[in-house]
């Protein structure tokens, strides 16, 4: 048995699909029809029945949201560091270039 090349599918598609569904076509058939997997498709209908939503961000839970903002908070963190690391490095390179033309003075 050979695997199946995993497939994308925009939120309009899943949500025509369960609207299918809705409107009595069955499981089987629309899966058939479209050649879906049964576990993708039921995926879509309790998503579609919980949040109503097939956006990626509208299905995270609260810890994977707090997860992707603190990661997003990090790399700020991390950013601004670097920053100041440069901005410390070029002060101290200005204060030695400012203290030897006092000695030349």
């Amino acid at each position: 048995m050979t695997k199946r090349e995993r497939r994308t599918y925009t939120p309009e598609f899943k949500e025509q699909m369960v609207k299918l569904y809705e409107s009595c076509k069955s499981k089987n058939d629309i899966i058939a029809e479209y050649d879906l997997t049964p576990t993708a498709f039921n995926t879509w209908i309790k998503r579609s029945q919980t949040t109503g939503s097939f956006q990626e961000k509208d299905n995270r839970s609260p810890e994977e949201n707090e997860l992707i903002r603190l990661r997003k908070e990090n790399q700020q963190l991390k950013m601004d560091n670097d920053i100041l690391k440069q901005a410390e490095t070029t002060m101290v390179q200005e204060k030695s270039k400012l203290s030897l033309k006092k000695q030349d003075i």
